[in-house]
């Protein structure tokens, strides 16, 4: 882990040009948000944020990629979602317990800004165009958890790597071939299975002509099938 300024992270006017949350901010409110922030160095594997800490900060990936996962019993990981650059997250804990109630790391290095809550609430209270549009992204963030947990407790497991492959073609990678930068085992932990039982289904999807699998690479053969599972699942 090291702290420094990288070139995606030079200041929060670059931001402006770059996230559609800062891009509502005028010079005066970027100066507020860029008192006092500081950016990391994560190597991959590294936590970014840890469950039950005490949360001080917005965080915004400028580079790299991380996982956003709760930790449940038993050593038992639920994986919410990929996070990619100029996501600002931070939980509902910011604004009620001062804690993070999930844990995040970094799936490749990844470098995090880390911006003052304290400048944030301040900017808040001056820009009501950025307090609607923060909300607006936390309620979006709410829908889509909640979409997660339809999946996850009404869908077969062959219907919940379906979305899992979905999710990561449609909303990560943005292709239907895409060389994969998470494990088997976090596969599983993004459809609520085991590493063996997301592995031995990934193998079906390949034998039935739906997916093609080469180590770490994944081809969606027949997306309108894996849609189709995801429906039905």
């Amino acid at each position: 882990m090291l702290k420094r300024r990288t070139d995606t992270c030079i200041s929060c006017e670059t931001c402006n040009e770059r996230s559609p949350l800062f891009s509502l901010l005028s010079s005066e409110e970027l100066r507020i948000m860029n008192t006092n922030r500081f950016e990391v160095v994560f190597n991959t594997g590294e936590n970014i944020v840890k469950q039950g800490t005490s949360s001080t900060h917005m965080i915004m990936i400028t580079n790299g990629m991380a996982k956003m996962y709760l930790e449940g019993f038993d050593k038992k990981n639920l994986m919410l979602e990929i996070i990619t650059p100029w996501k600002l997250f931070g939980g509902p804990g910011l604004f009620t317990d001062y804690r993070y109630h999930y844990s995040v790391s970094a799936i490749t290095e990844t470098s995090a800004c880390f911006i003052s809550i304290d400048n944030v609430r301040k900017v808040l209270r001056l820009n009501p165009d950025f307090a609607e549009a923060l909300l607006k992204h936390c309620s979006q963030n709410g829908v889509s958890n909640f979409q997660r947990l339809i999946s996850l407790t009404q869908k077969q497991m062959h219907g919940r790597l379906a979305d899992v492959l979905l999710y990561l073609s449609e909303k990560i990678y943005h292709s239907e071939h895409f060389n994969l930068n998470i494990t088997r085992q976090e596969i599983g932990e993004m459809s609520n299975m085991t590493k063996e039982s997301a592995t031995r289904i990934l193998k079906e999807f390949e034998l039935a002509g739906i997916i093609k699998l080469d180590t770490k690479e994944i081809n969606l053969l027949d997306v309108p099938k894996l849609k189709q599972l995801s429906l039905h699942g």
